[in-house]
């Protein structure tokens, strides 16, 4: 039985892995950013064990984990969870850009850096969701973008140093898929919003799974996602 630890697993893509994660009996480590969301995530998967920390305030993650049961060891370490907040380079406040850098960037390399060891033992896999704002960065998504750039150089970099403890690293770059994120940025860009033009967060859970069923002796380093006809 697998041993996965996903943040992100209230909405979208992260909940559709764990519910995926879940029909398949494996044992579920969720990261809520409170107590009050840590229930929330128990009751919706109630077989699942929660850690509590906030990924807006990187700089505490070690310390609030330290006080926490971690797991021994894990198969995989899925980040899931991400803001975005868009607006031209020149409305974005500095706050923003350090939001969305703490966010999507800083915490789960810390994250990251404090599962190393259960990761080790388990000859885990790291899966970092990424964006196709992380290859081609679009107007109004400048810092969001900035982070999903810098999110693939934590990834190879990531993937060079743990090769030889066994650690595999994927990086999958969804294109629009049908989350709430992607219903507000609509909301912010005008535009009208369509949910059967999007791919649904299933189907992103259906190809994260494969990346991790792949054989030993192959990676998936990079897995492009695009909604299909």
């Amino acid at each position: 039985m697998g041993v996965h630890l996903i943040t992100g697993a209230g909405s979208g893509i992260g909940a559709a892995v764990a519910a995926l994660f879940a029909s398949r009996g494996q044992e579920l480590w969720l990261l809520a950013r409170n107590e009050a969301r840590a229930e929330e995530l128990r009751a919706r998967f109630p077989e699942s064990r929660t850690l509590v920390a906030d990924l807006s305030a990187p700089a505490s993650i070690r310390d609030r984990l330290a006080a926490q049961v971690l797991p021994g060891r894990l198969d995989s370490l899925l980040h899931v969870a991400g803001v975005v907040e868009s607006g031209r380079v020149g409305e974005l406040s500095a706050e923003s850009w350090q939001d969305t850098l703490a966010v999507n960037l800083v915490a789960p390399a810390e994250l990251t850096g404090v599962l190393l060891p259960a990761l080790r033992a388990g000859r885990g896999h790291v899966v970092f969701v990424n964006s196709g704002a992380g290859v081609h960065a679009p107007p109004r998504l400048s810092a969001y973008a900035a982070s999903k750039f810098g999110l693939k150089a934590l990834a190879e970099s990531l993937r060079a140093e743990e090769y030889a403890h066994g650690v595999r690293v994927t990086t999958v770059y969804p294109g629009e898929t049908d989350t709430p994120m992607q219903v507000r940025l609509h909301e912010q860009f005008g535009l009208p919003y369509q949910p059967e033009a999007h791919m649904s967060p299933a189907s992103v859970a259906a190809a994260v799974v494969t990346a991790l069923d792949l054989p030993r002796d192959a990676t998936m380093s990079d897995l492009m996602l695009r909604p299909g006809c």
